[in-house]
């Protein structure tokens, strides 16, 4: 078994589970007694994992957006919530206080234009050493998967959306 950490990973694709296995290595870092950094773009909902401190004094998570707006374009405060977000990222991701930071959603907050590549790298790269990052999203850019050490792309086959079931309470939040 391996103990070094520090490791870039990236969970995108049209699929499934992207969130749910970066909280899932969340709970593994936790239980390891590592501290935990959950920033989480773009959402500004009530998902479960906002009552995981609760639990988990060592779990931070913070949202930075409205919510979803995938019936509308970006505005500007969406763009300035997402660089108000990069910011408290690359502290948390500077600070040594976490084993691990997910940037959650930064893949979408890059693809619709609320974040530049560039910026969202130079926050990664400067993070303190061992901290592990875990970035989530579809439509990864292609300077994040040139970067990462591990790249998993979920794949939809099937998904239950398709046919009208709309998202439910303690399964997708």
């Amino acid at each position: 078994m391996s103990e070094k950490y520090g490791y870039v990973q990236i969970n995108t694709g049209n699929g499934k589970g992207k969130t749910t296995a970066a909280f899932g290595t969340s709970l593994r870092m936790l239980i390891r007694g590592k501290s935990v950094f959950f920033g989480q773009f773009i959402k500004g909902t009530d998902t479960a994992e906002l009552a995981m401190p609760k639990y988990f004094p060592e779990f931070t998570i913070k949202q930075f957006g409205k919510g979803c707006f995938i019936m509308r374009k970006p505005d500007e405060e969406d763009i300035r919530m997402a660089h108000e977000g990069l910011k408290v990222a690359a502290e948390a991701l500077k600070s040594g206080r976490y084993g691990l930071v997910v940037l959650d959603e930064v893949n979408v907050a890059v693809s619709v234009g609320l974040l530049t590549a560039a910026e969202v790298l130079d926050a990664v790269k400067n993070r303190a050493e061992g901290t592990e990052v875990i970035m989530t999203g579809r439509d990864a850019p292609s300077e994040f998967i040139e970067y990462a050490d591990l790249v998993t792309e979920m794949k939809k086959v099937k998904h239950y959306f398709d046919e009208g079931i709309s998202a439910r309470k303690g399964i997708e939040y």
